[in-house]
């Protein structure tokens, strides 16, 4: 780090912790060549993650889309905020676990299914309707029909 009063690289840290926002690492840096003292604040660089819709369409990820979408499937449904809260998380990430710029919009409402199936299968099947956009009743009974057959075994 160039130091801000002579200009000299030749600065080191002498003191390290969490800056007050907790997002960032405040440093206290001393240079060596002017004995002056000055502080510097590191923050992770976020890579903006990038939505790929059916009509291919980019626009930034939204965790608030999940939310809402996960939200109406568990609507009356016996669950805390609080499971749903971390049924979000999880998603989210796995999403950024995948360390990509772009996901698109299918892959983001397969890994809410994938989720939602073992944690509630009335908000799966609520969510599968609107995300797979059934579009009669015998396409939603063939959904009801795979969760009861893998609820018997």
């Amino acid at each position: 780090m160039k130091c801000p009063y002579c200009g000299a690289e030749d600065t080191r840290v002498i003191d390290s912790r969490p800056a007050e926002d907790n997002t960032s690492i405040r440093r206290r840096r001393h240079c060596d060549n002017c004995n002056k003292r000055f502080t510097t604040y590191e923050k992770v660089e976020s890579i903006p993650l990038m939505v790929i819709k059916k009509d291919k369409i980019r626009e930034p990820y939204d965790r608030s889309k999940i939310e809402k979408g996960i939200v109406r499937s568990c609507h009356k449904r016996p669950i805390s905020l609080e499971r749903i809260n971390k049924l979000i998380d999880e998603v989210e990430s796995e999403i950024f676990s995948k360390e990509t710029k772009e996901i698109s919009s299918d892959e983001i409402g397969m890994i809410v299914m994938e989720k939602l199936e073992s944690f509630d299968s009335v908000a799966y099947v609520r969510f599968a309707s609107v995300y797979r956009e059934f579009k009669d009743v015998n396409t939603f009974m063939e959904e009801l029909k795979k969760i009861l057959d893998t609820q018997k075994n």
